[in-house]
């Protein structure tokens, strides 16, 4: 029996899915340079442990095709920055920073409330959007073209100053799954808001998951495991599916590594977080031989393309 039908009949006609897709529909979309999945190493907070990780990669003879620095931008001097933006070129990935001052920094009380909480690392007032905006700005003059995104607002912000010209036309904005996203209206408009992939949260289940892929044309970034404060769980063996029904994917891999977001990752759990990258690829490559991963992260349009 087909209830609700009224509305899913009306959510149909504004171009979303009228149901969960059950039947787990193959993505036919990929990355422009043909590949189905990339692999990214969250929470690289420094530059030891940005080096940590990428000379593991070279040891374990995997790719590592993005790194995602959590701490914020204005935690991190001009050197570092220049740093980290040359380690990254000379080993062919992404560098993704982001952006401060965030509500977990600000003067208000809210955040650390129970209920607080909640509103994640959105922005507090406009001054916090400008100086937001300054530490991309900033960023950007230092080398760095992709941003992890914690807010809407800003999101709808730097994306009509990208449209303007004010930020030049290739700088990437990928949204954080601490802004807790989940269903297709979300991605939906997230993407026409700008954003270039986002992160959905990350208990979705398989349907949950491809019936977004169903109106999200921009990559999508999937974790396959979580530290404790975010659930702990584990999901490597979900890794093949994700390749599958979201190409194409980032597959965000090793935070169960650590014990939360945000912190300045060791050496230790830098190697910690790669050789679980390795078992996630191993797994993709024994269960899904067919599926390929980009080369280098860098050097590519990330823009995908349907290829028929």
């Amino acid at each position: 029996m087909n209830f609700f039908k009224e509305i899913r009949e009306s959510l149909t006609a504004i171009g979303l899915p009228e149901s969960d897709m059950w039947h787990l529909p193959e993505s036919t979309m990929k990355f422009s340079d043909g590949s189905d999945y990339r692999i990214e190493i969250p929470t690289i907070n420094s530059l030891k442990a940005a080096e940590e990780v990428l000379e593991e990669s070279i040891k374990q003879g995997i790719t590592i095709n993005r790194l995602t620095e959590t701490a914020g931008i204005f935690n991190h001097t001009h050197v570092e920055i220049e740093s980290l933006v040359k380690l990254c070129k000379d080993y062919g990935c992404e560098l993704v920073m982001s952006p401060g001052p965030r509500a977990s920094n600000d003067t208000g009380a809210s955040f650390q409330t129970d209920q607080g909480s909640t509103i994640a690392y959105r922005l507090r007032g406009q001054e916090q959007l400008v100086r937001a905006i300054a530490d991309v700005q900033r960023a950007i003059d230092l080398g760095v073209d992709h941003f992890v995104i914690y807010d809407e607002g800003m999101l709808y912000a730097l994306g009509e100053l990208r449209k303007s010209g004010y930020i030049p036309s290739n700088v990437h904005f990928k949204v954080s799954a601490h802004c807790g996203h989940g269903n297709p209206a979300s991605f939906k408009l997230l993407q026409d808001l700008g954003a270039n992939s986002i992160n959905p949260v990350r208990d979705l289940q398989l349907p949950m998951l491809s019936s977004i892929r169903s109106v999200t044309s921009i990559p999508i970034d999937c974790h396959t495991d979580n530290p404790k404060s975010s659930g702990g769980f584990v999901r490597f063996y979900d890794a093949p599916e994700f390749v599958r029904l979201l190409s194409p994917v980032y597959l965000k891999c090793g935070n169960s590594s650590l014990k939360f977001h945000g912190h300045e990752t060791s050496q230790s759990e830098a190697r910690s977080m790669v050789r679980k990258a390795s078992i996630v690829t191993e797994i993709i490559e024994r269960e899904y031989p067919q599926a390929s991963q980009s080369l280098s992260g860098s050097n590519v349009q990330k823009r995908p393309a349907v290829i028929c």
